[in-house]
């Protein structure tokens, strides 16, 4: 399973994101939307919302860090 991550460097809900996902052991990608407009316009065409973080796990999105919504998908 897939699952990239959009986030930026001060964003305090998208390290809690990273941080859940390494405390399960989870591969993912990151994609620092201030440092690339092209992850930033891949995040907009996802979403159209600026709220971050964003997590694309195998097409479906969570936005925000919702830990019930990442648990139910990831199967945890």
């Amino acid at each position: 399973m897939e699952i990239n991550i959009y986030t930026t460097p001060d964003c305090s809900m998208c390290k809690a994101a990273k941080a859940f996902l390494a405390a399960h052991n989870l591969p993912f990608t990151e994609h620092d939307v201030s440092a690339s407009r092209q992850a930033a316009a891949e995040m907009l065409a996802k979403t159209r919302e600026r709220k971050l973080p964003v997590i694309d796990i195998g097409g479906e999105l969570v936005i925000g860090f919702d830990q019930d919504r990442l648990e139910e998908l990831l199967g945890l």
